[in-house]
């Protein structure tokens, strides 16, 4: 049966978040599991962790599956999304969550750190979302899009070229894909956290980091979901192709 088959107006709403199976991509999988949409939790490896956050899921009363596939692998990404959408349908939105990063001033980036980031970045935009677009604007239900960028993809920062470099693609890709989207009423947005508690910031002194803070604290993940979470609201139905910054004051 072809995704177009088995669209339903009166289906729950489904959405993917990448990078799903902790820090930032957890929170929001909860989030929006609580706002009564259904959730697909993508990871790459930890296996456990996605099936926990399912497992969480389920306790709201939604309904959360598994989806194991690289987002910087462009055919792995590929084959997962068909198959998922030849069973289950299009998705009504999307977080694009997924990354990592390789922290070196320029001149020590290794060539291969800087492909895995901006694969694993920037390039898995494309991999996650083109295959999922179309059946988005086939389904005729609007849409969400939200990408979790970064502040350093607004401001740049020491020693994260790459990174800053990924991000900011991303901000720019999610512009011009809101243009082209609007009028199918899918909003395409980012969400650029500055310093959160989550796995991305270990190796690097929390005081420290925390001082140059305006609000002199690590930001939460579920400060961060609470903004995508408002993303996917009604309320948030004539906003697309904005950044909105979570970073206690820095920018």
């Amino acid at each position: 049966m072809s995704p177009r088959a088995i669209i339903d107006s009166d289906a729950p709403r489904r959405v993917l978040v990448t990078g799903g199976s902790r820090g930032i991509g957890r929170a929001i999988c909860m989030a929006l599991a609580a706002d009564g949409f259904d959730v697909a939790v993508n990871y790459r490896a930890n296996a456990d962790a996605a099936a926990e956050v399912a497992e969480q899921v389920a306790t709201t009363g939604r309904k959360a599956d598994l989806l194991a596939f690289d987002v910087g692998d462009r055919e792995a990404s590929a084959a997962a999304l068909a198959a998922d959408l030849e069973a289950n349908g299009p998705y009504y939105g999307v977080v694009c969550n997924a990354g990592v990063r390789a922290d070196a001033p320029f001149p020590s980036i290794k060539p291969d750190d800087w492909d895995r980031v901006l694969r694993t970045n920037l390039d898995a935009f494309y991999n996650v979302l083109q295959p999922l677009t179309m059946p988005m604007i086939r389904a005729r239900r609007g849409g969400r899009v939200v990408a979790i960028t970064s502040l350093a993809g607004l401001t740049g920062n020491r020693g994260q070229v790459s990174y800053s470099a990924s991000k900011a693609g991303m901000i720019g890709a999610a512009k011009s894909l809101a243009h082209e989207l609007a009028k199918r009423n899918i909003t395409v947005n980012c969400v650029a956290p500055g310093f959160i508690e989550t796995e991305m910031i270990e190796g690097i002194g929390v005081e420290a980091i925390a001082g140059m803070v305006p609000m002199q604290r690590l930001g939460k993940p579920e400060e961060v979901a609470a903004v995508v979470s408002f993303l996917f609201s009604e309320g948030a139905a004539y906003i697309t192709g904005q950044t909105i910054s979570v970073n206690g004051g820095m920018l």
